[in-house]
């Protein structure tokens, strides 16, 4: 028996890697989980978030995205508990950078956002083609549908995710923390674990809105 984020409990037999499958079920289920995920902020994300074991399905389903060329050409960073304040002290200069003026409020907001949601990532996208010839925007989708089946796959878990991003990404202090390379664009934080207070859902576009026919 699973818990309700998805987990086996202490003596539960593993899953089978296959399960038996009826198209019309799958279908359901995951337009259930289309619908079901939406964006969480980091600030209203608290325990529990995913476990090893959870953080491993979330990378499987990462790897499924289309990926020309076979280059895999991003990754993923997980900030543990351990490095928040490096990662505050980061944000933190990277706003001095910006605004030498800046308060101490102003500071300790940005030193804060480091410590928001239990399981915090960092999206990284290699950006060099080099002689593989694949384009940086193909690489750069790829990379969102890793994305897209980890926010999906954390909603089917039973957790809620959310996306940030801001100018602290390029500031030297934040390139340096993660290590990142020339060819190593940071693109965005993913966000996981339990929404402390639910929010109306948001209005969505009417999916006819966003199809458009050729010749038509």
């Amino acid at each position: 028996m699973t818990t309700p984020h998805g987990q086996l409990k202490a003596g539960d037999a593993p899953l089978p890697t296959m399960l038996p499958w009826h198209a019309s079920d799958v279908g359901a289920e995951l337009a259930s989980v289309l619908a079901a995920r939406h964006n969480v902020s980091a600030r209203r994300l608290v325990e529990p978030g995913p476990d090893p074991a959870a953080l491993e399905q979330l990378m499987e389903a990462a790897v499924t995205a289309p990926d020309h060329g076979l280059l895999t050409p991003w990754h993923f960073v997980l900030i543990p508990a351990s490095q928040r304040s490096l990662l505050g002290k980061a944000f933190v200069s990277a706003l001095l950078e910006r605004d030498p003026g800046a308060t101490q409020a102003q500071l300790a907001t940005a030193a804060e956002k480091a410590e928001r949601a239990p399981c915090l990532l960092l999206a990284v996208a290699h950006v060099d083609t080099g002689t593989n010839g694949i384009p940086t925007h193909e690489r750069l989708i790829s990379l969102g549908c890793a994305i897209q089946n980890v926010l999906l796959s954390a909603t089917a878990l039973g957790y809620e995710s959310g996306l940030a991003s801001g100018r602290s990404l390029d500031a030297p202090a934040v390139r340096s923390l993660f290590g990142l390379e020339p060819h190593e664009q940071a693109i965005c934080f993913i966000a996981i674990g339990t929404e402390s207070q639910a929010k109306p859902p948001r209005q969505r576009p009417a999916a006819g809105s966003v199809l458009r026919v050729l010749g038509a």
